[in-house]
């Protein structure tokens, strides 16, 4: 027999929310639905409008930025437990990066209209959701600053080698 699980209890179980309260878990729910993603689609695209945040339950996902001329340059990845999409948070709401499926994805999918609209009304919450994003852009701009040097020290290698 399959277990079904409700949104609020698929939250609990997420690292990512740990120790937040049985009530802003609740209220998180009411913006939440399961989607799930096949090979190549994108669930976010950089640029556009940033209205979801997704909460990866099994699968991987590419966090990409496109590099004019150089193609995607990848940023980082995340499997199950793993958060992307942080730009719903901050005007002027728009995706900073691409996200898009590796493998077949199953994630909840998060409104961020309406969970800025639920944090607005309690601060609390606005603020616990604020510390754990927080996070991820820092471990995202650290990523993004590991790369840029790893480009910047294979483009010295490749210039001094050639001189």
């Amino acid at each position: 027999m399959v277990e079904i699980k409700g949104i609020r209890t698929l939250l609990a179980e997420n690292p990512f929310f740990e120790r937040m309260s049985d009530d802003h878990l609740e209220t998180m729910a009411g913006c939440g639905k399961l989607v799930h993603f096949k090979p190549g689609e994108f669930l976010l695209r950089e640029g556009d409008e940033a209205v979801t945040f997704y909460l990866i339950r099994d699968g991987e996902v590419a966090v990409e930025s496109d590099i004019p001329a150089a193609g995607p340059l990848s940023v980082a990845r995340v499997g199950a437990g793993g958060i992307t999409g942080y730009s719903w948070l901050f005007p002027p709401h728009r995706n900073g990066f691409d996200s898009i499926a590796l493998t077949n994805v199953s994630a909840l999918a998060l409104d961020g209209e309406c969970l800025r609209g639920k944090a607005e009304a309690d601060h609390e919450l606005g603020y616990q959701l604020m510390t754990r994003f927080a996070q991820v852009m820092l471990d995202r701009l650290q990523a993004a600053r590991r790369q840029m040097l790893d480009v910047y020290a294979n483009g010295r290698t490749t210039d001094a080698a050639s001189g």
